[in-house]
C-alpha cells in the first residue's frame, strides 16, 4: 500500500533553522484515555518525519490508561499490529522549556498509510465534528478549555497518601477551605513564575489565575479560540506544562477528579459558543431564554448527557467527584448564573453569551468531551430540542433527568449510545467502550488497602 503523506519539511525547517540549539524533538499525540504519548527525534530525524510521518503501531491507540493492551477493541493481535503513521499538526512545532537538553515539540495526529484519518485517533474524532458544523450548518464552534488541578506534596503523593504541599516561600501548608485567597497563590509564586514564562514560550495563552476551593487546588483559564482544535490543543499542552512545572519545583500536580475524600473534586469547565461566517457570535442575547440556536443547542446536550457519561468521567476516579452541593453536577440540567447546574450560562455582556459545560472532570480527554459537547449541540439544534425551562436556585434539590453515577452504569450507556454514534462512528463508540470496560474490570479486579480494612475481620 502507497504510503500518503502530507509533506510539510518546510515548516519543520523553518522552526529548526530559528532553532539552531534544538538537539531533540519530542513527538506528541494523545490516546483515547487522555494520556499524552510520544516519541523522542534526534535533530537530524526531524525534518524526515514532517516529509514522510512517523510509524506507530495501531495498539498505541487503544491502550488502557495504565498503558496496557486491550486486545479485546481487535485492533492489537487481530490486525497484526501492524503500523500507522503519525502526521505533524501544522503550527504547533514549539520549544521545551522545562528540559535541561534544547528540546522542542510538535502535536502529531494519527492515519492510515493510504492518509485517512484513524477513527480511534481523538484529535481526528473532534475534527469530523467540527466539520460537520461548518459543512452542515454553516457554522463555527469556539471554544476554551478550563482546568482545576492540585498540587500536592510530591513524596505522600508518590507513596498514595497525598496531602497538600508546603508553600514555596514558607513553611506554611495549606489546610483549609479558602477559594480566591490571594496568600495561596502568593505561596506558590515561584511556581506560577515559571509556569507563565513557560507558557509565553509554548505560545499557550494562560490567563486569570484562581485559587480553588480546596488546599493546593488551583484553575489556570485559557483564553477562547475561535479554532476550537486549537483550543483543545492548548488543554493538552497545558496539562503537560503544569505537571512539569510542578516537578521543577519539586511538587506533584495531578488532574485526578477526586484526589482527596474530604476536598472538592477537579473538573474541566468548557466554555463554548457558535460563529457565523463574519465571526459574530451566534448565542448572543441579552436574555438567552429569547435565543433559540442557544436553547435548542442546550437542549441537545441535556438529550446526550447520560450516553457522554462515559467521556465526562472516563475513569473509577471520577465518579467520587459527583456528590450534592460540591459544585460538580449531578443531573442534566441548566441555568443561567448558576454554578449548581451542568450547564450554565455565565453572566456578561450579550456578545459574550455561551454555555459553560460543568460535568467533566480535569482527568478527561479535551478532545473528546469537546466533541461530545458539540455532538449534543448540533443534535440540538438540528432536532430543535427544547430544554425546557431553566433552573433557579439550587438545582441539586431539583429532580432532573438521570445521568449514570457510576462507571459500569457509564460504560454501558456508551455502549448503547443512539446519538454518539452518529457523530463519533460506531467503530469509535464501540472501541472506546470496550477499552473502559477492559480497564475497569482490571481496576475491580485487584484487591485494596480498603477491602482489607472493611473486610478482613468482619465477614
Amino acid at each position: 500500500m502507497a504510503i500518503v503523506t502530507p509533506r510539510l519539511g518546510a515548516e519543520a525547517k523553518k522552526f529548526l533553522d530559528a532553532n539552531l540549539d534544538i538537539v531533540s524533538v519530542q513527538v506528541i499525540w494523545t490516546d483515547m484515555c487522555g494520556v499524552i504519548r510520544g516519541k523522542v527525534l534526534r535533530r537530524d530525524e526531524v525534518i524526515p518525519a514532517w516529509n514522510d510521518g512517523r510509524f506507530i503501531p495501531i495498539s498505541a491507540l487503544v491502550l488502557d490508561v495504565t498503558g496496557q493492551d486491550v486486545p479485546e477493541t481487535g485492533l492489537v493481535f487481530d490486525e497484526g499490529d501492524r503500523d500507522l503513521i503519525l502526521w505533524p499538526v501544522p503550527g504547533t512545532f514549539v520549544r521545551v522549556p522545562w528540559l535541561e537538553e534544547p528540546t522542542a515539540q510538535y502535536t502529531a495526529h494519527v492515519h492510515d498509510l493510504d492518509g485517512v484519518p484513524h477513527y480511534a485517533d481523538p484529535r481526528n474524532a473532534l475534527q469530523r465534528i467540527v466539520k460537520r458544523f461548518k459543512e452542515e450548518l454553516g457554522m463555527n464552534p469556539v471554544g476554551a478549555v478550563e482546568l482545576e488541578f492540585y498540587l500536592m506534596d510530591r513524596k505522600s503523593a508518590f507513596e498514595g497518601v497525598p496531602a497538600s504541599p508546603k508553600a514555596l516561600v514558607n513553611e506554611h501548608r495549606p489546610k483549609h477551605h479558602q477559594a480566591y485567597h490571594l496568600q495561596d497563590t502568593d505561596d506558590f509564586a515561584p511556581f506560577f513564575k515559571d509556569l507563565y514564562a513557560f507558557c509565553e514560550i509554548q505560545d499557550l495563552p494562560a490567563k486569570t489565575l484562581i485559587s480553588e476551593y480546596g488546599p493546593g487546588q488551583m484553575e489556570i483559564v485559557l483564553r477562547h479560540r475561535t479554532d476550537i482544535l486549537d483550543a483543545c490543543d492548548e488543554g493538552i499542552m497545558l496539562k503537560r506544562l503544569i505537571k512539569a512545572t510542578a516537578e521543577k519545583h519539586g511538587l506533584c500536580a495531578t488532574f485526578m477528579a477526586k484526589p482527596y475524600a474530604d476536598w472538592t473534586g477537579s473538573g474541566m469547565h468548557i466554555h463554548v459558543s457558535l460563529e457565523d461566517e463574519n465571526g459574530q457570535n451566534l448565542f448572543a442575547a441579552e436574555d438567552p431564554t429569547t435565543n433559540e440556536l442557544l436553547l435548542n443547542a442546550i437542549g441537545g446536550l441535556k438529550t446526550t448527557m447520560a450516553e457522554s457519561m462515559l467521556i465526562f468521567a472516563p475513569n473509577a476516579n471520577s465518579y467520587r467527584r459527583f456528590r450534592r452541593s460540591s459544585y460538580a453536577p449531578v443531573a442534566a440540567t441548566w441555568g443561567i448564573n448558576n454554578r449548581t447546574v451542568a450547564l450554565r450560562v455565565p453572566a456578561g455582556s450579550a456578545n459574550s453569551c455561551r454555555i459553560e459545560h460543568r460535568p467533566s472532570g480535569a482527568d478527561a480527554n479535551p478532545y473528546l468531551v469537546m466533541g461530545a459537547i458539540l455532538a449534543g449541540m448540533h443534535y440540538g439544534i438540528t432536532e430543535k430540542i427544547d430544554p425546557g425551562a431553566p433552573i433557579t436556585g439550587n438545582g441539586y434539590e431539583r429532580r432532573a433527568k438521570h445521568i449514570p453515577g457510576n462507571w459500569f452504569e457509564a460504560i454501558d450507556a456508551f455502549f448503547r449510545a443512539s446519538i454518539l454514534k452518529d457523530y463519533f462512528g460506531k467503530e469509535f463508540v464501540d472501541t472506546f467502550a470496550t477499552v473502559k470496560e477492559v480497564e475497569a474490570d482490571r481496576f475491580f479486579a485487584e484487591p485494596t488497602v480498603r477491602d482489607f480494612e472493611w473486610y478482613l475481620r468482619t465477614v
